[in-house]
Protein backbone atom coordinates (compact mmCIF):
# COMPACT_ATOMS: atom_id res chain seq x y z
CA UNK A 1 0.00 0.00 0.00
CA UNK A 2 2.58 2.43 1.00
CA UNK A 3 4.37 1.37 -2.54
CA UNK A 4 1.52 2.40 -4.32
CA UNK A 5 0.91 5.75 -2.58
CA UNK A 6 4.87 6.47 -3.56
CA UNK A 7 4.21 5.64 -7.00
CA UNK A 8 0.81 7.94 -7.21
CA UNK A 9 2.30 11.08 -5.45
CA UNK A 10 5.38 10.56 -7.44
CA UNK A 11 2.95 10.86 -10.66
CA UNK A 12 1.54 13.45 -9.38
CA UNK A 13 3.96 15.44 -7.99
CA UNK A 14 5.66 15.34 -11.67
CA UNK A 15 2.45 16.14 -13.71
CA UNK A 16 2.62 19.22 -11.23
CA UNK A 17 5.77 20.09 -12.48
CA UNK A 18 4.95 20.29 -16.16
CA UNK A 19 1.68 22.22 -15.75
CA UNK A 20 4.00 25.23 -14.21
CA UNK A 21 6.48 25.29 -16.90
CA UNK A 22 6.69 28.80 -18.82
CA UNK A 23 5.70 28.41 -22.20
CA UNK A 24 8.42 29.67 -23.47
CA UNK A 25 10.57 27.13 -22.07
CA UNK A 26 11.43 23.91 -24.93
CA UNK A 27 12.32 23.24 -27.75
CA UNK A 28 12.20 26.20 -30.68
CA UNK A 29 13.02 25.68 -34.77
CA UNK A 30 14.76 28.80 -35.20
CA UNK A 31 13.94 31.20 -39.15
CA UNK A 32 17.41 29.60 -40.12
CA UNK A 33 16.66 25.83 -39.32
CA UNK A 34 18.34 25.26 -35.91
CA UNK A 35 16.82 23.89 -33.11
CA UNK A 36 17.10 26.18 -29.71
CA UNK A 37 16.10 24.61 -26.22
CA UNK A 38 14.90 27.33 -23.88
CA UNK A 39 15.46 26.21 -20.17
CA UNK A 40 15.45 27.95 -16.96
CA UNK A 41 18.36 28.99 -15.46
CA UNK A 42 18.55 30.74 -12.15
CA UNK A 43 15.42 34.01 -12.30
CA UNK A 44 16.05 33.84 -16.00
CA UNK A 45 15.78 31.23 -19.06
CA UNK A 46 18.81 30.73 -21.44
CA UNK A 47 18.58 29.65 -24.80
CA UNK A 48 21.50 27.40 -26.52
CA UNK A 49 21.91 26.21 -29.72
CA UNK A 50 21.41 22.58 -30.20
CA UNK A 51 21.67 21.84 -33.69
CA UNK A 52 24.07 23.18 -36.73
CA UNK A 53 27.47 25.14 -36.23
CA UNK A 54 26.99 27.05 -33.47
CA UNK A 55 25.18 23.77 -31.30
CA UNK A 56 25.94 23.78 -27.72
CA UNK A 57 26.48 28.12 -27.48
CA UNK A 58 24.46 29.81 -25.63
CA UNK A 59 23.13 32.73 -27.35
CA UNK A 60 20.36 34.17 -25.07
CA UNK A 61 19.13 35.26 -21.74
CA UNK A 62 15.62 36.76 -21.20
CA UNK A 63 13.50 37.14 -18.29
CA UNK A 64 9.23 37.30 -18.49
CA UNK A 65 7.60 40.78 -18.14
CA UNK A 66 4.33 38.98 -18.37
CA UNK A 67 1.59 38.16 -20.97
CA UNK A 68 3.62 36.17 -22.98
CA UNK A 69 6.43 38.81 -23.55
CA UNK A 70 10.15 38.53 -22.13
CA UNK A 71 13.24 40.85 -22.48
CA UNK A 72 17.21 40.51 -22.10
CA UNK A 73 20.21 39.64 -24.47
CA UNK A 74 21.11 37.78 -27.44
CA UNK A 75 23.53 37.02 -29.49
CA UNK A 76 24.08 36.37 -33.17
CA UNK A 77 26.26 33.23 -32.95
CA UNK A 78 28.15 33.74 -36.33
CA UNK A 79 29.61 37.09 -35.40
CA UNK A 80 29.26 36.84 -31.78
CA UNK A 81 27.81 40.23 -31.50
CA UNK A 82 25.14 40.49 -28.52
CA UNK A 83 22.28 43.02 -29.03
CA UNK A 84 19.12 43.84 -26.52
CA UNK A 85 16.45 40.93 -26.84
CA UNK A 86 13.01 40.87 -26.93
CA UNK A 87 10.61 38.03 -27.62
CA UNK A 88 6.66 37.71 -27.68
CA UNK A 89 4.76 34.25 -27.31
CA UNK A 90 1.73 33.63 -29.68
CA UNK A 91 0.67 29.78 -29.87
CA UNK A 92 3.09 27.48 -30.73
CA UNK A 93 4.94 30.66 -32.50
CA UNK A 94 7.69 33.25 -30.76
CA UNK A 95 8.63 36.54 -32.73
CA UNK A 96 12.55 37.02 -31.62
CA UNK A 97 13.96 40.58 -32.11
CA UNK A 98 17.75 41.79 -31.29
CA UNK A 99 17.73 45.61 -31.22
CA UNK A 100 20.66 48.36 -31.20
CA UNK A 101 20.37 52.05 -30.34
CA UNK A 102 17.78 51.67 -27.73
CA UNK A 103 15.59 49.61 -29.84
CA UNK A 104 15.88 52.40 -33.04
CA UNK A 105 17.21 49.60 -35.08
CA UNK A 106 15.89 45.85 -34.95
CA UNK A 107 16.31 42.92 -36.71
CA UNK A 108 13.57 40.04 -36.11
CA UNK A 109 12.52 36.34 -36.71
CA UNK A 110 9.95 33.84 -35.94
CA UNK A 111 10.29 30.61 -34.41
CA UNK A 112 8.44 27.85 -34.01
CA UNK A 113 7.68 25.73 -31.24
CA UNK A 114 8.85 21.81 -31.64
Amino acid sequence: MKRLFAITLATVIMSVGAALADPIEGNWRTQSGETAGIAKCGGSFCITLKTGDHKGKQIGKMQATGNGKYKGKITDPAEDKTYTGKASLSGSSMKMSGCVFGGLLCQSQSWQKL
